[in-house]
C-alpha cells in the first residue's frame, strides 16, 4: 500500500539566547531526522528573532524556524516526539497545508474562469501572475 505524500509546515521556536551556530546545528539535526524517516524537505528557513504573542516562562522573544516537508505522516510523529523532549525548543506546531493549497488553487482557477467571461477581460501573463 502506497500512502499519498502530504505537505506539512512545521514551525518551532527556540530561546532568543541560543547562538546562531547552535540553532543551525539543531535545525540540521531535525532535518536529518525527517529525511532519515523518508520525508523530503522542501524548504528550511530560519526566520529570525521575533516577538512572542505571549510570554513563555518570562521570555518575550524567540527565534523562529520553518520547515516545509512532504511525507506520509509517520515522519511528523517522530519529529514531534523529538521536539517534545528537546529542552531547547520552547514551542512547535505542525500544520498540513496540501488540502488548503489545493482548495486555494481551485478557487483561483474558478475566479479566472469567471473573470474571463466578462467583457473587456485581458488574460494575465505568466510573469505578472508570479
Amino acid at each position: 500500500m502506497i500512502l499519498e505524500k502530504r505537505t506539512y509546515e512545521v514551525v518551532f521556536i527556540v530561546a532568543p539566547t541560543m547562538a546562531e551556530d547552535d540553532l543551525n546545528q539543531l535545525s540540521t539535526s531535525l532535518q536529518q531526522i525527517v529525511t532519515s524517516q523518508g520525508a523530503e524537505i522542501v524548504k528550511a528557513e530560519i526566520m529570525g528573532r521575533r516577538q512572542l504573542a505571549y510570554p513563555i516562562g518570562r521570555v518575550n522573544e524567540g527565534q523562529y524556524v520553518l520547515f516545509e516537508l512532504t511525507g506520509n505522516g509517520s515522519e511528523i510523529a517522530e519529529l514531534e516526539r523529538r521536539m517534545r523532549v528537546n529542552d531547547q525548543i520552547m514551542r512547535y506546531i505542525t500544520v498540513r497545508v496540501d488540502l488548503d493549497r489545493r482548495r486555494a488553487d481551485k478557487f483561483k482557477a474558478k475566479r479566472v474562469r469567471k473573470a474571463s467571461k466578462r467583457p473587456g477581460y485581458v488574460a494575465p501573463t505568466e510573469a505578472a501572475a508570479e
